[in-house]
């Protein structure tokens, strides 16, 4: 079988197959690893750590009298920028993928490197940089794990100024003076963070909120915590002309004729699907647009060319959920498929089955590394009660529990448990605050797993962590099963 795209979720669609027994090849342009590798998870958080950490210090007695850097205030570093990048640098393997080749190979996994393209049934043709062409014919299946990139919006100029994207955010080599983000999501919040930390003067401009998919309280906490910062955070504002002043910066003009400068302007507006020269009309799709999938990843279509459960596609290029981990989580379920499918077997797509992909219907678990975290899984209120759920909300202040007066003075941050009062299970929840992330997967089984509140109440939080929340939580729902005479 073919695996074209050689990033994360496309090593994980190889490595299933290659470990059910089919030889397996991957067709990669760029570098073995891919984005999370080189330009997204892996180098993001690293420039975002040192200056979480010290935050995180800052806020103790104790360790923030021992800190030897001032405070932060606009336009001053508050790390050591080149120890930050030079350990940026390590993590992303200074942009080699040596490492990785070598993992394939251990695997048994062969590579194809070129641009490959869908030429026919079960058929890519690949072009080499040096224009050689080889084609290549699966007997079982083909997997197109081609991912997403930057969406770059229509503005007038825009593409004149040559605007970063998150690639060159996470691999930048000088920290400019100024930085101006188009954008509100986790891209822009979590860049905005770090390159306060790293000393540029940031202004976001979002066009609505700041974290618009998340809980409305998580976006007023980032966006607060960054103002706090020294960032400049504009609400509700469209950008709508950029171009080069003389001295060589950005000139952004706003919907109510303000303008905005900086040295440089990162772009984080959304992502687009890697399907423009795919070959994908080969079989009846599309260009340019996402790929309908079932829940064993196959994708969907009208055309015949698709018939026989050949062609799969896993992870952003399906939009089902733009997260690298449920893109691993989809390759699994795809790979299995795959194996068993080419055995005659016949696949289990029962909503627990182990060759499908379901939990990225409504149990998605993300993290925002901004500071403070924001980490949610499931449904939002508003995404609950819009879903039909008869739903009770509750909430609670991180700040009155034991374990967050451990971690700081003056901590900041809220809990929000959303219950189905129909079966008594949690359908969502959001967590804001210093070191949530970790709380998250608790969370996560709770929902998967639909453990009842009754259940949840022999799951004993350990005193004094973070984790006592979920007791305040149930506690505010009421002990079930109790009725007074």
């Amino acid at each position: 079988m073919i695996v074209v795209g050689g990033g994360a979720v496309g090593e994980n669609v190889a490595d299933r197959t290659s470990q059910g027994g089919l030889s397996t090849v991957i067709v990669e342009n760029d570098l073995v690893g891919g984005e999370c590798s080189y330009w997204a998870c892996m180098p993001s958080k690293v420039l975002l750590r040192s200056g979480a950490a010290l935050a995180a210090a800052r806020r103790v007695p104790g360790a923030a009298e021992r800190l030897m850097t001032p405070a932060a205030g606009a336009g001053t570093a508050v790390v050591d920028v080149s120890a930050v990048l030079k350990r940026r640098d390590a993590i992303a393997s200074n942009w080699s993928d040596e490492g990785q080749v070598r993992w394939l190979d251990s695997a048994g996994i062969s590579l194809e490197r070129g641009h490959g393209r869908l030429t026919g049934k079960r058929e890519v043709t690949v072009t080499a940089a040096d224009g050689a062409v080889t084609v290549l014919t699966a007997r079982h299946a083909v997997v197109l794990s081609t991912g997403s990139a930057a969406l770059l919006p229509d503005i007038p100029g825009l593409n004149d100024v040559s605007p970063w994207t998150s690639r060159e955010a996470t691999s930048v080599q000088v920290v400019p003076p100024s930085l101006a983000i188009i954008g509100g999501g986790t891209v822009a919040t979590e860049m905005a963070t770090a390159f306060v930390s790293l000393g540029a003067k940031v202004t976001m401009i979002a066009r609505s909120s700041i974290l618009g998919a998340q809980e409305p309280f998580a976006g007023s906490l980032v966006a607060s915590a960054l103002e706090e910062s020294g960032a400049t955070v504009l609400l509700e504002t469209a950008t709508t002309r950029a171009h080069r002043t003389a001295s060589g910066e950005v000139e952004l003009t706003l919907h109510d004729g303000r303008t905005v400068t900086a040295a440089e302007v990162l772009v984080a507006v959304g992502r687009v699907a890697v399907t423009n020269d795919l070959g994908v009309e080969t079989v009846g799709l599309t260009p340019g647009e996402w790929l309908n999938v079932d829940d064993t990843l196959l994708v969907q279509g009208d055309s015949p060319m698709l018939s026989g459960s050949w062609l799969y596609a896993t992870g952003d290029v399906n939009k089902r959920a733009l997260l690298t981990h449920q893109g691993k989580y989809q390759a699994r379920g795809a790979g299995d498929a795959i194996v068993a499918r080419s055995a005659g077997a016949v696949v289990d797509d029962g909503p627990w089955g182990a060759h499908v992909a379901t939990a990225d219907h409504a149990a998605v678990p993300q993290v925002t590394f901004t500071d403070p975290e924001v980490a949610s899984v499931g449904l939002t209120a508003a995404g609950a009660v819009k879903a039909g759920y008869r739903v009770r909300i509750l909430d609670h202040d991180l700040a009155a529990l034991g374990g967050a007066s451990t971690l700081a003075d003056g901590y900041t941050g809220k809990a929000r448990m959303i219950v189905d009062l129909d079966r008594e299970v949690i359908i969502g929840a959001t967590f804001v605050g210093q070191d949530v992330a970790e709380l998250l997967h608790s969370a996560t089984i709770a929902i998967v797993g639909e453990v009842s509140i009754g259940r949840l109440w022999h799951a004993v939080p350990s005193y004094p962590t973070l984790s006592e929340v979920w007791l305040r939580l149930l506690e505010q729902y009421g002990r079930p099963g109790i009725e007074l005479p």
